[in-house]
């Protein structure tokens, strides 16, 4: 991976909209889809995805025969030495009898501005 020197690369911003930490680069809002620069709005096109080299999707179900059963749904990010970076819990609910919750979690690789990116080989 290629990546020339620029000093904001990585720095956040919290969305006005929902208020939720994004990147700064960001012409929309990744959580609420709002436009956050006026260039989004006359092109329409959010930064290009690069890649997405994470996507996981999967389903519990509550047996009918069984009571009822709480969830947590975490996202933790680790460095490469293994180190917490952040963790989060991101929802939290309850099933009943009989029903189902599906998650998806995956992550998107965006070009910042000033970065020629290559896709990495896995």
């Amino acid at each position: 991976m290629t990546m020339a020197a620029n000093s904001s690369t990585g720095e956040t911003r919290t969305c006005p909209h929902c208020k939720s930490t994004i990147l700064k680069s960001s012409i929309a809002c990744p959580a609420c889809h709002h436009f956050l620069r006026f260039e989004a709005i006359k092109s329409g096109k959010p930064a290009p995805l690069v890649f997405q080299p994470l996507c996981v999707k999967g389903t519990i179900r509550q047996p009918a025969s069984e009571g009822r059963y709480e969830y947590s749904v975490f996202v933790a990010v680790y460095d490469d030495r293994g180190e917490e970076i952040s963790r989060h819990v991101v929802a939290v609910g309850a099933l009943g009898l009989a029903e189902a919750r599906t998650f998806k979690v995956w992550v998107e690789i965006y070009g910042a501005e000033g970065i020629a990116l290559e896709r990495p080989s896995f």
